[in-house]
């Protein structure tokens, strides 16, 4: 794969909001099978795209990149291809007779932020996600969920909970559920949970959290999955008014990115 078709493949992957492993060979010392600049790219399920060298190498890499995306981490890689190796090297089976370094960087999609509910929790947090980069989508059937409330946002105003049919939450995303209606809330649950998002996070209490979690647990959902759920959603900074709550929301949201 050429350059431009490996950047459209990972545009393309983000869209679909799948983490990928860039891997570049940056440095060779003697003969190698490709030239520095070569690039491929694995994808969460181990499948590598375009090539810097095939083989038993590119076997290594496809393991180590998977490792990178568990760990969260990029790393540098540097193999030795029928060469003696030195300390830290990988050895393949290469009659090459040089060494080449390889970069693998982990290139993630920028979480969408779902909020469920309309109401002044709901459009403070809304404001504050947009001005740290989130794309907000609002999803809620009362008359509140307008763009006047969310500027910059994307509003479905349909009845609920039809409109959570309309709408495709992928794995990377976060889930804000800023309702207070239990049959609101608990559909936005399944929906969430089926997807398995990133950060689900619910605004209420922790009794409330407990009694819908053994209301999807009776349901089949898996309790590990369950336990997953931000609730009391936010860092407790002991907000009263909206604006602060929509404060320890985002600082949660944040974290969560970060971590």
């Amino acid at each position: 794969m050429s350059d431009p078709e490996i950047f459209t493949k990972i545009n393309d992957l983000l869209k679909q909001g799948e983490s990928i492993v860039l891997c570049t060979l940056f440095e060779k010392v003697g003969s190698g099978p490709r030239e520095p600049g070569s690039k491929m790219i694995i994808t969460m399920r181990g499948e590598p795209l375009g090539t810097i060298g095939g083989g038993e190498m590119e076997r290594v890499i496809i393991t180590q990149a998977l490792e990178c995306l568990k760990e969260g981490k990029p790393r540098i890689i540097h193999f030795a291809m029928g060469v003696p190796a030195r300390e830290g090297m990988i050895v393949v089976n290469s009659k090459c007779g040089g060494e080449v370094k390889i970069l693998m960087d982990i290139v993630k999609p920028e979480p969408r932020l779902f909020i469920m509910g309309s109401g002044w929790i709901a459009q403070a947090t809304a404001q504050f996600a947009k001005y740290c980069g989130f794309e907000v989508i609002v999803i809620d059937d009362a008359s509140t969920a307008k763009l006047e409330n969310f500027p910059g946002c994307i509003i479905i105003n349909d009845p609920y909970p039809d409109s959570l049919e309309k709408i495709d939450i992928r794995s990377s995303d976060y889930i804000a559920i800023l309702h207070g209606e239990t049959l609101f809330e608990l559909a936005a649950l399944r929906k969430a949970f089926k997807a398995k998002s990133s950060y689900i996070g619910l605004l209420g209490s922790e009794n409330k959290a407990k009694r819908h979690k053994e209301t999807l647990l009776a349901e089949g959902f898996n309790k590990k999955l369950l336990e997953t759920l931000h609730s009391p959603i936010g860092i407790e900074i002991n907000a009263e008014i909206p604006e602060e709550i929509g404060v320890s929301i985002l600082a949660e949201l944040i974290k969560n990115k970060r971590k």
